[in-house]
Parts: C-alpha cells; sequence; structure tokens
C-alpha cells in the first residue's frame, strides 16, 4: 500500500537533546492525520522535517513517493505548511495577500487574480476582499491563511495548531473547510493540543513522546486500548442522587463517583449490557434521568493514559509563520520557516 507521508526510523539531535529518537509512521492518502504528544515531544521537528525545512540525522522520511533530502524541490511542490499564527500581510487587502503569494509562486498575473477571487469566494472571504486584513477578525485571517496554502494546489498539507486562539464558531468554520479539503483529495497532517479538534477531525493518530511514537491507530481504537467505558447517570431530581448511586454501584461492584455539585453519578464498566440493566433498575426505583449514557474514554484520557498522566495538553506554541518567531521545541527551532511552500 502506498502512502502520501512515510517516516521510518527518522532520528534528529541537536546538541545533547534528542527531539526524535527513530519515529516510525505513515498517513493515507485523502485522510487526516492527527499528530500528538506533550510539549517538546517532537512534533514540530518532525514536521519541519517533513517540509523539508530541517534535515534528519537518521531515517528517512517521503511525499508520494519523493525522499524530503534527496528530492527536496520536488516534495516543495507537493506541499504546503500553515502555521500557528496567520502569517498575512496586515496592510494588504484579501486580495492582494493572495496575488501577492500566486506572483511568488510565478503565476501569470490574470491567473494570481483570478485563482484570489476563486479562493476568496470558496473560503467566504469576497465580501471583506478588498478590506485591509488589520480589520480580519481571528477567524477571518486563518481562513484566508488556509486560502494562500492552496493557492499552489497542495496535494499534501501540514497543519500545526490551526485554531489556536479562535473562538468555538471561528473553530467549526476552519474544521468545515478542512473536511472539504479532504474530501477533495488533500492529505492533511494535523498537529493540535486541542484533543477534542483530533478526535472530530483525524482519521488517525500517532501519539509522540520523548521522540518517540507510543502508540497509533483511529482515534476509536486508541479509546479502546485502555480499556472500560463509563456509566454517566444524572437524576432529574438531586434528591435521587443517592438512590442512582446504590443503584450504580450495584451493577458496577464497586462504588461509583458521585459529583454533588453537578448531580452526576459516574462509574467504570467493563459490560455494555449494564446500560439496559441499569435503565430496568432505574425506572424500577421510580428514577428519572436528565442524563443516561454509556461511553468510551475521551481522547483527553487516552492521552493521560499513554503519556503517563502528566499536564493535560493545553495551547502551546508551534512553528510560526513567515515574519513570526518559530517555536521552539527541545530547542531545535531556530530557523523561521515560509509559511507556505507549496
Amino acid at each position: 500500500m502506498s502512502y502520501a507521508i512515510e517516516t521510518e526510523g527518522l532520528a534528529k539531535r541537536f546538541g545533547n537533546t534528542t527531539a526524535l529518537d527513530g519515529v516510525d509512521f505513515a498517513a493515507r492518502h485523502g485522510a487526516v492525520l492527527g499528530l500528538l504528544g506533550p510539549n517538546g515531544a517532537g512534533k514540530t521537528t518532525a514536521v519541519r522535517i517533513l517540509a523539508t525545512l530541517v534535515k534528519p540525522d537518521a531515517g528517512r522520511a517521503a511525499v508520494h513517493g519523493r525522499d524530503v533530502v534527496a528530492e527536496a524541490a520536488e516534495v516543495r511542490r507537493l506541499i504546503a505548511l500553515t502555521g500557528q499564527y496567520a502569517a498575512v500581510d496586515e496592510d494588504l487587502t484579501g486580495t492582494e495577500n493572495l496575488v501577492l503569494i500566486a506572483r511568488l509562486l510565478r503565476l501569470p498575473r490574470s491567473r494570481a487574480r483570478r485563482v484570489a477571487a476563486e479562493l476568496l469566494e470558496r473560503f467566504d472571504l469576497a465580501a471583506a476582499a478588498g478590506r485591509s486584513v488589520r480589520t480580519y477578525s481571528g477567524g477571518m485571517r486563518r481562513r484566508l491563511d488556509l486560502a494562500a496554502s492552496l493557492i499552489g494546489e497542495p496535494r499534501v498539507l501540514y497543519l500545526d495548531e490551526p485554531t489556536t486562539g479562535l473562538d468555538p464558531r471561528s473553530r467549526g468554520e476552519v474544521w468545515e473547510l478542512l473536511r472539504g479539503l479532504v474530501a477533495g483529495g488533500v492529505t492533511v497532517l494535523l498537529t493540535t493540543q486541542y484533543l477534542d479538534e483530533a478526535d472530530r477531525l483525524a482519521d488517525d493518530i500517532v501519539v509522540i513522546d520523548h521522540g518517540r511514537v507510543i502508540a497509533s491507530g483511529t482515534p476509536d481504537e486508541l479509546k479502546a486500548r485502555i480499556g472500560g467505558r463509563t456509566l454517566q447517570i444524572r437524576p432529574l431530581a438531586r434528591e435521587q442522587l443517592g438512590g442512582a448511586a446504590a443503584i450504580v454501584g450495584q451493577l458496577a461492584g464497586e462504588a461509583p463517583v458521585v459529583d454533588a455539585d453537578h448531580g452526576l453519578v459516574t462509574a467504570k464498566v467493563d459490560d455494555s449490557a449494564l446500560l439496559p440493566a441499569a435503565v430496568r433498575r432505574l425506572d424500577e426505583a421510580g428514577i428519572a434521568t436528565a442524563e443516561l449514557a454509556l461511553r468510551l474514554p475521551s481522547l483527553d484520557e487516552v492521552f493521560l493514559a499513554l503519556t503517563g498522566g502528566g499536564a493535560k495538553a493545553t495551547p502551546a506554541p508551534g512553528p510560526a509563520g513567515a515574519n513570526a518567531p518559530a517555536a521552539q521545541e527541545h530547542g531545535d527551532d531556530r530557523t523561521d520557516p515560509t509559511r507556505s511552500l507549496a
């Protein structure tokens, strides 16, 4: 089977720091691969090697079969990289920003303007095309940044924490745009520390810690890997919380967790048959519920279990766009990568 992205034994050191220590992973064509890990795990280094910005010390990496070292120029024609911060010129209009990128990619002037207009329409920015980007909201800037990444028609798009700092509505808009890109055949390598984002967008996930891959699979496979499900019951009447807890404890065989502040009873269970049993027992006891569910572990719980229960993932700087300082991961990001390489 051929892959859009492949790495084998990828290794990189910066002085006495090992950023990557034999990393293997692959991204399927037309899919989203989520690259997760704690701060300093090696994610940014992996992305920068795949973007031909850093050479590995050992191992190999390929994009659509092109080696990122030996065939770097060919790889750059296949990819685009969008960093954590929108790399747009605030003094230019939306149209001027896209035309500038198109001209830098050597598109004729007439075609550059046509492509810019098409992308502004596609990303719902046509009404603001003639306005200075300084007047754009954060979500609009991110959409413009993504539009700029597509001018070279990349087959692989690297997104490093693409929704950091955006409000929920803007995040949802970016998610929809990404789903549309993937539906059109683009392969996306996504690094994010918003685990709900990875859960919603990623077809496959690779977890890196201390420069090594410690787990990989689909989100559901990783959730199943740590085992168990959680039975959640929220009685409609708070005074019935104790009765619900007693029933859950009898069914689960151990004392449940009772959150009196939120009126919620939870217990780890292994048998999905406990859900209908709980429904029957609660009904017999006359306990009406506002919430009754049996859920898999969240990706947050998977992340903490896989990485040893360290600090929960929080937004952190990723590789910056052009004209912005690059993030430092293991102290390795000392250069300023170009935002769009396609």
